[in-house]
């Protein structure tokens, strides 16, 4: 139901990024080629970096609810913004979910950014049991009550116990798919590593000489993007990718 990707490597140019290639992200919002589920992304779009000169470890966002292709001060801004990483989506809403910004993707808190694409059916009723286990407090400072917003809430419950980002990513879909079914492409960043999910929708992957680019589908139709299986768990830091098979890797917690 939506698009999404992460840069890690060398700084670039947000619109070199995320405006400029031949299918783009700002081109998949309204032109996706391998999108399984909805044919547009326009009910808005986010774009979370880490400044290639910031010291710190925290990104900034940009999050809007409206077409990125409406939006000509992020045009503007993303002609000038360099990035040594980088996580953006474009949204195409489940009907019956609320719109606005906090909806949209990244979400996030401190060092990580998060996106959910996908869906989880019969929600709300569906994933009671899973809201049942985040503490009331968790449930009350959700950006927003959709299904994406619950699941970045039960991944950064796991990051807070210290658990790492692509077990923390498995362990979330591997409890929503026992509880819901549904699509559970989960991607998130801390600026350091990148990890993502395939269960029900396409990724793939496209080391490039100054990092790598994990992303819904290519960017353009350069011969070393590969693409990744259902059911894996994708990690990628300066040293490489690896793949994992994501059932039964992880067990439940």
């Amino acid at each position: 139901m939506c698009r999404h990707l992460a840069w890690l490597g060398e700084p670039v140019t947000l619109a070199d990024l995320l405006l400029a290639p031949p299918y783009s992200l700002e081109r998949q919002a309204w032109a996706p080629r391998r999108q399984r589920y909805g044919t547009v992304n326009a009910d808005g779009f986010g774009v979370g970096w880490w400044p290639a000169d910031a010291m710190d470890g925290e990104p900034a966002r940009y999050r809007r609810d409206v077409p990125i292709w409406s939006d000509a001060s992020f045009h503007s801004l993303a002609r000038v913004t360099r990035a040594r990483a980088v996580l953006a989506a474009v949204r195409s809403a489940t009907p019956g979910l609320p719109f606005g910004e906090a909806a949209v993707a990244p979400m996030g808190a401190g060092p990580w950014l998060f996106s959910h694409n996908g869906a989880l059916p019969g929600w709300p009723e569906s994933a009671a049991a899973l809201a049942a286990t985040l503490a009331p407090v968790e449930l009350l400072r959700l950006e927003s009550r959709t299904d994406s917003a619950l699941l970045w809430a039960l991944t950064r419950q796991r990051l807070d116990k210290g658990m790492p980002l692509p077990e923390a990513l498995a362990t979330v879909v591997e409890l929503a798919a026992a509880a819901c079914g549904g699509r559970l492409n989960l991607l998130a960043s801390d600026g350091r590593a990148v990890a993502a999910t395939t269960w029900g929708d396409s990724l793939s992957y496209q080391v490039r000489g100054s990092g790598v680019l994990v992303a819904s589908e290519p960017t353009d139709d350069d011969s070393g993007c590969v693409d990744v299986p259902d059911r894996v768990v994708l990690t990628a830091d300066p040293t490489g990718v690896t793949l994992d098979t994501l059932t039964g890797r992880t067990s439940p917690s």
